[in-house]
C-alpha cells in the first residue's frame, strides 16, 4: 500500500494548520500512523490520493448514513448551487427543512437552523437559561456537546467536584456554572441537583453516549432524567447531533420514547453539508430573538445548498421504511464477527448502526469503564484493518458508523479482516 502522497501532503499541511488537520483525531495521533488525506468517495467505498480503496466505517463521523455521493442528494446539491450559494435571505427551503424536522422529531415543535453540532447546543443553553432563567447545567463526563467554552469542562476527582476547563484558553468563569455528573448513575445527578437546589437550568445529555465510544444508556436512565428534572423545574436536552435520524427516524427520543425540552441536531440533518439544528417547545423557542430577549444569529445558517442536502436526505429516510432493519442487520453481522473472534476479551456496544469494539475485559457503561482499554491493542487493530483496505476510526473512543450503501460482500469482507486483525492480536 502506497502512501507517499498522503505523507507529503501531512508534512506540508503541519506548516499551515495545527497539527496538520482541520479536526484533531484526523491526525491520528492516537494510532500512531499518518492520516490517509482522501480523494474521492463513492457509495460505502472512499480512495485515498494514492490511489489506495477502502471501505469505510466512519462516515464523515455520522452524517453518511445513505453512503457517500447519493445521487438524489448530489443531483438536487448541483441544481442548487446553480441558483447560488448563499443569499443572507429567507429561503423556501428553510421553511420546508424546519417542516421535516418537525413532522419526524414532533417535540422540536418550533426549530432554528444553524452551521453546526457546537453552535446548535451553545444556542440551546443560552435559551435554556434564558427561558429558566437560572445558570447552571448539568452534563455527564465523557459525553461530548462540541467545542463552546462552558461545555469543555471535566468532572476532576469526582462527578461533584467543581468543574474545571478541560481546554487551554478557557477562563474558569466559563465553567463555574457547569455540573458534572457520571453518565448512567442516577444517584450522582440526584446528588446534584439536591447540592444546586432552584439554580439548575437544563440537563444535557448525549441520549447514546457516542464521544467515548458508543455507551448505552442504562434502562430507565433516560426516563429518570426526564422525571427529575420536571420535577426541580429544569429542561431536558437531548444532544442528537449523532442519534438524531440514525437510531430511527426519530433518533433516540423515539427509540426510547421521551420528549425532551429541547433537541439538538447536526451531521445527517445536512446531508453531508454543515448544518446543524435546535428545537423543541413553542413556548421555549419563543424565548428567541426577534420573538424575545434570547440573541442567537449567523450568516450562512439555513443556506440553500445545506438544506437542499438534508431536505433530500430525510425524504430518502423518510420514503424507504426499510433502511433501519437493513442497518441493524448489517452492525449486527459486525458484532457477532468481532464477539466470535475475541470472546471476552473485548466488550462489544452496539445499537442500531452505531458500535464500538472496547479493549477491555470490563462491560462498558460509563467514562470509567471505558477508559480501562488498552488503546496499544486498539491502535494494532485500527492499523491492521487500515493496511487491509477497512476505514474505522483512528481512537478508541469514537463510535463505529454504517450506511446503507455497505453491501453485503464488504460485510462479509469486513467480518473477515477484524477477526483476522483480532487473531493477530496477543490478549
Amino acid at each position: 500500500m502506497k502512501t507517499i502522497r498522503s505523507e507529503q501532503l501531512f508534512e506540508s499541511a503541519k506548516k499551515r494548520i495545527p497539527g496538520g488537520v482541520n479536526s484533531p483525531v484526523r491526525a491520528f495521533y492516537a494510532v500512531d500512523r499518518t492520516p490517509r488525506f482522501m480523494d474521492t468517495a463513492k457509495g460505502d467505498r472512499i480512495v485515498d490520493v494514492d490511489g489506495n480503496e477502502y471501505i469505510d466505517y466512519v462516515c464523515s463521523w455520522g452524517p453518511g448514513i445513505l453512503g457517500h455521493a447519493h445521487k438524489r442528494v448530489i443531483d438536487k446539491v448541483k441544481e442548487a448551487c446553480d441558483k447560488g450559494l448563499t443569499y443572507g435571505a429567507p429561503t423556501e427551503k428553510e421553511v420546508l427543512l424546519a417542516n421535516l424536522i418537525s413532522e419526524l422529531i414532533p417535540s422540536m415543535e418550533v426549530n432554528r437552523l444553524v452551521s453546526s453540532g457546537t453552535e446548535a447546543v451553545m444556542s440551546a443553553i443560552r435559551v435554556a437559561r434564558g427561558y429558566t432563567k437560572r445558570d447552571k447545567i448539568i452534563k455527564f463526563r465523557g459525553c461530548y456537546h462540541g467545542h463552546s467554552d462552558s461545555l469543555l469542562v471535566k468532572a476532576g476527582s469526582g462527578a461533584m467536584t467543581t468543574s474545571v476547563p478541560d481546554s487551554a484558553g478557557v477562563p474558569a468563569d466559563d465553567t463555574k456554572n457547569t455540573l458534572v455528573a457520571e453518565y448512567n448513575d442516577i444517584s450522582s445527578v440526584e446528588a446534584l441537583f439536591k447540592e444546586n437546589p432552584e439554580t439548575i437550568a437544563a440537563v444535557i445529555v448525549e441520549p447514546v453516549a457516542a464521544n467515548m465510544g458508543v455507551v448505552l444508556p442504562k434502562p430507565g436512565f433516560l426516563k429518570f432524567l426526564r422525571e427529575i428534572t420536571k420535577k426541580h423545574g429544569s429542561l431536558l436536552i437531548f444532544d442528537e447531533v449523532i442519534t438524531g435520524f440514525r437510531l430511527s427516524l426519530g433518533g433516540a427520543q423515539e427509540y426510547y420514547q421521551i420528549k425532551p425540552d429541547l433537541t439538538t441536531l447536526g451531521k445527517i440533518v445536512g446531508g453531508g453539508m454543515p448544518i446543524g439544528a435546535y428545537g423543541g417547545r413553542r413556548d421555549i423557542m419563543q424565548m428567541i430573538s426577534p420573538d424575545g430577549p434570547v440573541y442567537q444569529a449567523g450568516t450562512l445558517s439555513g443556506n440553500p445548498i445545506a438544506t437542499t442536502a438534508g431536505i433530500e436526505t430525510l425524504k430518502i429516510l423518510k420514503e424507504d421504511s426499510e433502511i433501519y432493519k437493513r442497518l441493524e442487520e448489517k452492525t449486527k453481522k459486525l458484532e457477532q464477527a468481532v464477539k466470535e473472534a475475541a470472546g471476552d476479551h473485548v466488550c462489544v456496544n452496539r445499537i442500531g448502526s452505531l458500535m464500538s469494539v472496547f479493549f477491555t475485559k470490563e462491560k462498558v457503561v460509563d467514562y470509567e469503564s471505558a477508559v480501562t482499554s488498552d488503546i496499544h491493542q486498539y491502535a494494532k487493530y485500527f492499523g491492521y484493518l487500515l493496511d487491509h483496505n477497512i476505514y474505522t476510526a483512528p481512537s478508541q473512543f469514537e463510535a463505529m458508523f454504517l450506511s446503507d450503501a455497505h453491501t453485503k460482500e464488504d460485510i462479509e469482507m469486513t467480518c473477515k479482516m477484524m477477526g483476522d486483525a483480532l487473531c493477530s492480536l496477543e490478549f
